[in-house]
């Protein structure tokens, strides 16, 4: 079962190699940079491993990229208006969430991000993701525990969340069912 479909992780793959490459790096200096072995780097960028969130947010960040910066790269044109129909959803192979782009533009300083979490997953992201942007969480539905470094936040629907000082973040959705929120995020 593929977790991104064919075209999109072809897009990514080719993304991520052309980022490495122009900025003149070698697998080992991509490695050395994100804290992901090289042999994972390489295998991503072949087509033969669909990468976790968890992995895209450190190669982003190596790039000094957010995630959303390194997928909509990856999977559309820059256009002003996207349409709910061209929206990329990316799928975590790990968790199971979904990830929609609703709105990213390289000229634009802001992006909003939809995220479904199934119930009874969570994902853990690293401070490194959280440098350099500013982000407001919004829960649309559900129940979402978010744990950044120490601090705990129990938010319900129409609950939200500026987030800190970059720190280790955990997104846990406990309950039964799932769970959507939305992201805003601006670049500091």
């Amino acid at each position: 079962m593929t977790t991104i479909e064919d075209e999109a992780a072809v897009q990514l793959a080719q993304r991520l190699r052309l980022e490495r490459e122009s900025r003149g790096w070698s697998l080992a200096d991509l490695a050395q940079r994100s804290g992901v072995a090289k042999a994972s780097i390489s295998k991503v960028e072949r087509g033969e491993m669909s990468p976790t969130a968890a992995l895209l947010v450190r190669l982003a960040g190596a790039f000094d990229l957010t995630l959303a910066g390194l997928l909509i790269r990856a999977e559309t044109g820059g256009e002003r208006v996207t349409r709910a129909a061209d929206q990329p959803v990316w799928r975590d192979p790990e968790t199971g969430y979904t990830r929609t782009q609703v709105f990213m533009r390289p000229d634009h300083p802001v992006e909003v991000v939809q995220v479904v979490m199934p119930a009874g997953q969570r994902a853990t992201l690293p401070a490194a993701s959280y440098a350099r942007i500013r982000q407001v969480l919004w829960v649309l539905a559900g129940t979402l525990t978010v744990t950044e470094g120490t601090e705990r936040h129990e938010l319900h629907s129409g609950d939200t969340l500026g987030f800190g000082p970059p720190a280790d973040v955990t997104l846990a959705n406990d309950l039964a069912a799932p769970c959507t929120y939305v992201i805003a995020l601006a670049r500091s």
